[in-house]
C-alpha cells in the first residue's frame, strides 16, 4: 500500500475510532460497531495500527521542553466598563491602525474568522 493510501486509511479509521469513543454512555463498543456496520475484527486491527503510529510519532518528537517549543504570550488589557449608558463590556480588543474591534467571548468562530480575514486586508 502506498504512503498516500495508508495516510487516508489511517485518517479514516482514526475518525471512526474517535466516534466510537464518543458513543453514548452505556452503549458498548460492540453494539456501536454493529449499529454502524463496522467489523469488530477490522476495528481492533486498525485501532492497534493507529495506536502504534501515534506512539511512534510521540516517541520521535519526544516530550516538549521550554527550549524546544517556546511559549508566546500576548498581553490583553483589562478594560473597565464605561458609565456611558452602554452595557457592552468587551472581553478582548483588537487594534490595527485606526481600526478598533471590541469582541465578546460569545462571538461565533465563523464571524471571528471573517473579521480576522477583513482585518488582515485593512
Amino acid at each position: 500500500m502506498d504512503k498516500t493510501t495508508h495516510e487516508i486509511r489511517i485518517a479514516n479509521w482514526r475518525s471512526i475510532i474517535e466516534q466510537c469513543h464518543a458513543r453514548p454512555e452505556g452503549q458498548s463498543a460492540k453494539q456501536w460497531l454493529s449499529d454502524n456496520g463496522i467489523s469488530e475484527k477490522n476495528y481492533y486491527y486498525w485501532q492497534r495500527k493507529v495506536r502504534k503510529e501515534t506512539y511512534a510519532l510521540i516517541s520521535q518528537k519526544g516530550t516538549p521542553t521550554a527550549e524546544s517549543e517556546p511559549v508566546a504570550f500576548a498581553e490583553l488589557p483589562f478594560i473597565t466598563s464605561k458609565d456611558d449608558g452602554q452595557s457592552f463590556c468587551p472581553d478582548a480588543v483588537m487594534r490595527r491602525g485606526q481600526t478598533v474591534l471590541e469582541l465578546s467571548n460569545t462571538i461565533s468562530d465563523r464571524l471571528l474568522d471573517r473579521l480576522m480575514e477583513v482585518l488582515s486586508h485593512a
